[in-house]
């Protein structure tokens, strides 16, 4: 085997792919430092720590991932639709789907690493300003917790080692998030 070969071979994101993932790296990180510095200093500029102002910070955190995960989610309900060959009738909708697949697909690893990214913010407000023990924290508390192995499952989807976890772990995410944004 070449050595080109090789490399390319342990390679875990495409090449195409990768530059969309570093920036979305680097955009998510500007987005957490400023994160935390706005938690902090919202914090430090009042006296109760249960203070609406800070309550308001970490929503606007999840709502703005809630917006994010929807276009993630996207992606995964077209391709339901098509393959389900549901538009085959109707051909014109049924282009527009396709390059909507693809936009979708091209946005979903980015967008969802920026989610994530305001997600973590959300549940550190969560966590240091106003935790308590009732539907809508528990909820969320698990809907974090199926979090944790998607964007691990993701990585190892781009060799097809992952036989679905992403999916089944994505899909419980997705619905203890509907759960916890919206009940």
């Amino acid at each position: 085997m070449s050595e080109a070969a090789v490399k390319k071979k342990k390679r875990f994101i495409s090449k195409k792919d990768r530059k969309w993932v570093v920036l979305s790296l680097i955009v998510t990180a500007v987005i957490v430092a400023y994160g935390l510095w706005n938690l902090l200093h919202v914090y430090n500029g009042t006296i109760d720590w249960n203070d609406h102002h800070i309550r308001g910070v970490y929503k606007s955190y999840g709502s703005q991932a809630r917006i994010l995960l929807f276009i993630v989610l996207a992606y995964y309900v077209v391709l339901f639709v098509l393959k389900r060959k549901w538009l085959d009738a109707w051909g014109v909708i049924k282009r527009f789907a396709a390059q909507l697949l693809k936009v979708a697909r091209r946005l979903h690893v980015p967008v969802a690493i920026i989610a994530m990214g305001l997600i973590a913010l959300h549940v550190i407000g969560a966590f240091l300003f106003d935790f308590r023990w009732d539907f809508s924290h528990i909820t969320g508390l698990l809907a974090g917790l199926a979090l944790l192995p998607v964007p691990i499952a993701g990585i190892f989807r781009y060799k097809k080692l992952d036989r679905q976890w992403h999916l089944r772990s994505g899909l419980a995410f997705a619905v203890l998030f509907l759960i916890h944004a919206f009940l």
